[in-house]
């Protein structure tokens, strides 16, 4: 089952390459990695390290997370939930407090429809209730818009 993976990540390794306008020895250097190499996974005879996939997805300008997923390293799900993550935690036009707020929000979706999130470690919704500062994970989402709204207006 790997090798049907590695194949499928070198075709669309090669695909992402085409569509850059790269030679095959462009991309080997801008991703630091040999030419026989990068050649070898689009071919599907290797299956390359996520360090070296992050790196081909840098020099191609792609989602890392998609190559990972490509090559069996990561689930479909799991690659969503990154991206929405990463997403909503680079965007600029909110805050701090709103970026954790928001990401309770949608952890607290999650859980309503059944899946429950990856935890890094980092993760409150995990924590002992009121161990804190920011709603607990149980807070409806309703009440963790309306502490959001709170922090938006300067006179409350």
């Amino acid at each position: 089952m790997a090798s049907l993976n590695v194949g499928n990540l070198g075709e669309y390794l090669r695909e992402q390459r085409n569509a850059a306008q790269l030679s095959l020895r462009q991309l080997a250097d801008a991703a630091g990695v040999s030419n026989p190499y990068l050649s070898q996974i689009e071919r599907g005879l290797r299956k390359p390290s996520a360090e070296v996939l992050q790196q081909v997805a840098k020099a191609l300008r792609i989602s890392a997370e998609t190559l990972y997923v490509r090559a069996g390293i990561l689930d479909e799900r799991e690659r969503e939930e990154l991206e929405t993550r990463a997403v909503i935690l680079a965007d600029p036009s909110i805050n701090e407090r709103q970026k954790n707020v928001l990401l309770q929000i949608y952890d607290s979706f999650r859980r309503e429809n059944g899946f429950v999130p990856e935890t890094d470690g980092t993760d409150k919704a995990d924590e002992t209730p009121g161990a804190d500062e920011t709603p607990g994970a149980d807070a409806t989402p309703d009440a963790l818009k309306a502490d959001a709204a709170k922090d938006d207006n300067p006179h409350s």
